[in-house]
């Protein structure tokens, strides 16, 4: 059976499996280092939810949960299942977590950004209950 676990110790085995599932969710993305991934785990407001079954690591989420003056906002990132593991339920699984334990820190609701080009992702998000919002998203580039 899956089960979902927070991810709350930085370890060179869990780094290895982040990175092992980050080139399936980004080619433009670089992988990560002990440093960064303690520092993602030490932030209050970040949330890693990892999918694992028999011991290995079908998939990951990680959940934004901060106070604003308008409440508690929950933002979903970085949802991805491996190759191998995907049409089992795994996405659907992580992100119902994800959005229950958003529920029991007082979000009232969660947010999430997918491509149009990720079919599967968007199906999965209105299959679980998303619905799709009239907005304009944004984006600064800001150069190092």
């Amino acid at each position: 059976m899956t089960e979902v676990n927070v991810a709350r110790y930085p370890s060179p085995e869990l780094l290895s499996q982040i990175n092992h599932l980050l080139p399936q969710l980004s080619s433009s993305g670089n992988l990560m280092t002990l440093e960064q991934l303690t520092a993602m785990l030490d932030s209050s407001a970040i949330t890693l939810f990892v999918a694992t079954h028999e011991g290995r690591t079908l998939g990951m989420l990680t959940l934004a949960l901060f106070p604003i003056p308008t409440g508690v906002r929950a933002w979903i990132e970085d949802v991805v299942v491996d190759a191998d593991a995907r049409g089992m339920g795994t996405g659907a699984l992580l992100t119902m977590t994800a959005v229950d334990h958003a529920r029991r820190h007082g979000a009232v609701s969660v947010d999430l950004t997918s491509r149009p080009a990720r079919e599967a992702a968007n199906a999965l998000y209105r299959k679980v209950g998303f619905v799709q919002r009239e907005t304009n998203v944004y984006r600064f580039f800001i150069e190092n």
